[in-house]
């Protein structure tokens, strides 16, 4: 298997605190920081946009791992790379065109991803995975931070890798939501190597130790 990335989500970070807490992240060995961009339209919330990808991207020298919930994703890709993304992920449900998507992404320089929502079928998808750089399969409704693990798309993980080994892509498989102590032993024997934890890490006490007791559950 690939090696485990963790990637704390700035949705559960402090904002007074925001470059202290990427710095604390970096220095505890996090591998990405995760970015979730939400327009209110696609998901009923709104967080944050360029400039919050531009002040990381001075705080840290981890890669931006940028997750668009928006409408009209395509609108964002130029804006964002220029910010500073590594990688920008869309979600297939909001992307009729997504083989041009993908490759708008990649003429960018940035590595894409395409995330699925619990309710979306990897089936779905199934023509575009030998182009993409990540799969991220969303394992709470997307929207807010510290939501509930649904239990059944531990089976979709399991389905994800078996799709992206049929289709011999390289991609990684990153899963999001309700990811913490209890969860992400599971997601990784399923075969996620990617994890994108908000309040397992910035809502404990010791940032670190969280980072390390996670990356040690997921085997690694």
């Amino acid at each position: 298997m690939t090696r485990v990335r963790i990637a704390p989500s700035i949705l559960s970070a402090d904002f007074a605190k925001l470059g202290d807490q990427l710095a604390m992240c970096e220095q505890a060995g996090a591998d990405w920081i995760h970015i979730d961009v939400m327009d209110g339209r696609f998901v009923p919330n709104l967080t944050y946009g360029a400039k919050v990808i531009e002040t990381c991207k001075r705080c840290t020298s981890l890669p931006l791992d940028v997750h668009l919930m928006v409408v009209e994703p395509e609108n964002y890709f130029d804006t964002y790379a220029k910010a500073g993304a590594n990688v920008l992920t869309l979600h297939a449900e909001a992307a009729p065109h997504l083989h041009r998507q993908i490759q708008r992404i990649k003429e960018l320089g940035v590595q894409a991803g395409v995330a699925i929502n619990p309710a979306t079928s990897v089936s779905a998808i199934e023509e575009i995975l030998s182009d993409i750089d990540l799969l991220l399969v969303m394992t709470v409704n997307p929207g807010f931070g510290a939501q509930k693990f649904i239990e059944s798309t531990v089976a979709k993980i399991e389905h994800a890798r078996e799709m992206l080994a049929t289709a011999e892509s390289h991609a990684l498989l990153e899963v999001d939501g309700g990811i913490a102590r209890d969860t992400i032993q599971r997601c990784r024997e399923a075969g996620a190597d990617t994890f994108v934890a908000g309040n397992a890490v910035f809502a404990a006490p010791d940032l670190a130790a969280a980072i390390a007791e996670l990356r040690s559950l997921a085997g690694e």
